[in-house]
């Protein structure tokens, strides 16, 4: 494991070659070991520090979002749907990490971020983000749909109220069936949107490129690095998750952190080309 403490300047090209598979018209990817990751959180904790005052922004700016969205839910009598929705952010966090992707990249040219410049990234290359954008929305859609049917299929159509939600889903008859189906379906979503999604936004925002090849790449990416892939995904879903159970404060921390990073493992796996 990479010693976070220890860890100075930005990240540096690790010993790597490009797999003979890629095709000729995306750019050069580059394969890692699996301790890159450690690598890209020790870099996004620099960049956190150097920038405080976006970083913890877009914290905040995720901890009231959840909030509102969990007051929203129970105004509504759809408590049930908090689960499915907290883990549709996750499908959506790259768009929403914009910001901090251009925070990254700004330091890394040896620019004094400012709110600015961070708000202005949305706007460049923007039809191809809208692109990704829009491919994920219609992936969490289709993961809240879906979370609705396994709702109706193991609870009569009736999903639990909030004082029996605990019980009902987790120390009931249909406990285990019920999890293991959500785990199934959202696996294969997540999966599919993690694969087309790892490095397509911040390597939109960073060059004149097109969705298409923006999301091939990532699925090069992936491909060519399937353990340290499968590690970060792990990472990502372990901060996340650790800063929703505590009600969702520790997500101040936890998406600046996994955004930075993102745009760390993105420079790291992508190399100059088209």
């Amino acid at each position: 494991m990479v010693d976070m403490t220890s860890f100075r300047g930005p990240v540096q090209t690790p010993q790597t070659h490009t797999p003979t598979h890629t095709p000729d018209w995306l750019p050069p990817i580059r394969t890692v070991e699996m301790d890159r990751p450690w690598v890209w959180l020790a870099s996004a904790w620099r960049d956190m520090m150097a920038a405080p005052g976006i970083s913890f922004a877009y914290g905040a700016l995720a901890v009231i979002s959840s909030l509102v969205l969990v007051v929203g839910l129970a105004m509504l009598d759809m408590e049930y749907l908090l689960l499915p929705m907290a883990a549709g952010f996750m499908l959506v966090g790259p768009l929403f990490a914009v910001g901090l992707y251009e925070t990254s990249r700004l330091l890394e040219l040896g620019e004094r971020p400012t709110f600015g410049k961070v708000g202005a990234a949305y706007r460049r290359n923007g039809v191809q983000i809208a692109g990704v954008g829009l491919v994920l929305m219609l992936a969490m859609l289709a993961w809240i749909r879906v979370a609705f049917l396994i709702f109706a299929l193991f609870f009569s159509g009736e999903p639990p109220a909030l004082d029996q939600l605990v019980d009902r889903i987790f120390f009931s008859a249909e406990t285990i069936p019920f999890l293991l189906t959500g785990t199934v379906f959202g696996g294969i979503i997540a999966t599919a949107v993690f694969s087309i999604a790892v490095v397509s936004v911040p390597m939109l925002l960073d060059r004149e490129t097109d969705v298409f090849t923006a999301m091939a790449t990532s699925i090069a990416v992936v491909r060519a690095n399937i353990k340290p892939m499968i590690a970060w995904a792990f990472l990502i879903a372990l901060f996340m998750s650790a800063g929703m159970v505590t009600g969702f404060l520790g997500l101040a921390i936890a998406l600046p952190v996994i955004g930075h990073a993102s745009w760390h493992c993105y420079r790291d796996l992508v190399g100059i080309g088209r």
